[in-house]
């Protein structure tokens, strides 16, 4: 899976460096027309993590990216077919929604694959794209010295090549168990009976399940012990009631656990739409703060987007102890909150005196903390969106979690644009506002004092 979000990350860098340019001398389309564009099909793409989710548990994951990575590829094609805006609408909507579901997918099979392992597997994949990133843009600069309408199409079929390959990687890849899948086959129907059945020595108490659903332990190994637990959990009160006794004449069917109803699931998604507006700061606030506002030389903005590649490559891995339990996780939220602060303070800073090469150290500074912070954030929400969703339910929460990232991106340009509008003040306030995000968090992530966290009881997905 690391090489599939490698190779699709490649695509994506030769997408990103190019689509403005693309809808411009390509499309033929006018600036207000390419911002109606893509705001429309960022804010439909909204919907593809829950969506996605919700389909997770309930569909055999591996197929389903393989899906979808093929509807990606066919809407990176039809756009090469129309210059009709609505047209080009409905098939970059369609795009945006396979875009945001597959992250949210992916972060779900990382989960299945990894289990107590999933920090540290998640800060490798984050190294993966970040570096898939660079070379797909790399590969986009280099082509956009001939600067033709040609070269523009024939990114965007890189573009779609580069879905189909990771379709076909994805075939490589294991299935992995689903909690929610072995519960909804271990419950029984209405009026139907559970008889438990003995296990000789040495035999596997595990529900088998078809090659189709399931994956020898070799193959996905560090698999959590929640999937073992469900199973237990769901055979317990048949194996407690007496061989004898009839079942009762009318049985009541435990719902499945819902996202959108576990209030505290729900804010702390909304608190980390805020958390992610490191985003929106090194995509928006930082390239305009430094070329509207500050007396740094304008060559120094790029490379502050070069110094943020690097720090993740580099780091990201190592800074996966973390979030290395939810405990550590919960913790770390005070350095996260330190980041933030450093960060506003510095670009509030750059502008205090008139004097360029201070700029530029406030800058790089800023940009330095605003990376940590981006790290940081990375692997704390990476554990606490997973330990904080029910295992027979985690596609239907990882989903919604979704949501906090897709929100961000709608809305996080307006917050840094604010920021710049307020000047240094609005930088402080901003670091401060999302420290004081970060204890809040905190504090709805509760303790039990025993290292773990509180967490919404764990209940069977009927389906």
């Amino acid at each position: 899976m690391l090489i599939v979000t490698f190779v699709d990350r490649i695509g994506s860098g030769l997408w990103g460096a190019t689509a403005t340019l693309y809808f411009t001398y390509a499309a033929g389309l006018s600036t207000a027309a390419i911002g109606v564009l893509l705001a429309v099909s960022g804010a439909i793409g909204i919907a593809g993590p829950p969506v996605g989710g919700l389909l997770a548990d309930r569909l055999p994951l591996r197929p389903l990216l393989i899906t979808l990575q093929v509807v990606r590829a066919a809407a990176s094609l039809a756009l090469l077919t129309t210059t009709d805006l609505r047209l080009l609408l409905a098939i970059t909507s369609v795009g945006s929604l396979g875009d945001r579901a597959v992250s949210v997918l992916t972060k779900l099979y990382a989960t299945r694959v990894a289990g107590p392992d999933r920090a540290r597997y998640q800060a490798i994949n984050r190294t993966a794209m970040n570096v898939g990133w660079a070379v797909g843009g790399l590969a986009a600069a280099a082509a956009l010295t001939d600067g033709t309408v040609t070269v523009y199409r024939w990114l965007l079929i890189g573009d779609a090549l580069s879905f189909l390959a990771s379709a076909l990687f994805t075939l490589g890849c294991a299935e992995p168990r689903s909690a929610s899948r072995i519960a909804a086959k271990s419950t029984p129907a209405p009026g139907e009976s559970v008889q438990p059945r003995k296990s000789t020595p040495g035999e596997s108490t595990h529900e088998e399940c078809t090659p189709e659903e399931c994956t020898p332990e070799e193959s996905a190994p560090g698999i959590s012990a929640a999937l073992a637990e469900s199973a237990l959990a769901n055979s317990a009160p048949a194996e407690s009631a007496p061989a004898e006794s009839s079942p009762a004449p009318h049985k009541t069917k435990t719902p499945a656990p819902n996202p959108w109803r576990d209030r505290r699931y729900l804010a702390y998604t909304a608190s980390e739409a805020a958390l992610f507006l490191d985003d929106s700061v090194f995509k928006v606030g930082l390239p305009l703060w430094a070329v509207t506002a500050t007396s740094a030389p304008h060559q120094l903005v790029p490379l502050l987007l070069v110094l943020n590649n690097v720090l993740v490559v580099l780091f990201q891995v190592p800074f996966a102890r973390f979030g290395a339990t939810p405990h550590t996780a919960r913790t770390s939220l005070w350095p996260l909150a330190c980041a933030f602060l450093l960060g506003g303070a510095a670009l509030a800073a750059s502008t205090v005196v008139d004097a360029p090469w201070l700029a530029a150290v406030t800058l790089v500074l800023a940009a330095t903390a605003f990376t940590v912070a981006e790290m940081l954030h990375a692997t704390i929400s990476w554990e606490l969106s997973v330990v904080l969703a029910p295992p027979t339910a985690q596609g239907a929460y990882l989903g919604v979690h979704g949501l906090a990232q897709a929100v961000q991106r709608s809305a996080g340009p307006l917050a840094v644009t604010a920021a710049i509008a307020a000047g240094p003040l609005g930088w402080l306030g901003l670091g401060a506002g999302l420290a004081a995000m970060c204890g809040a968090q905190r504090h709805l992530v509760r303790d039990r004092g025993d290292g773990a966290l509180s967490v919404a009881p764990v209940t069977v997905s009927e389906h």
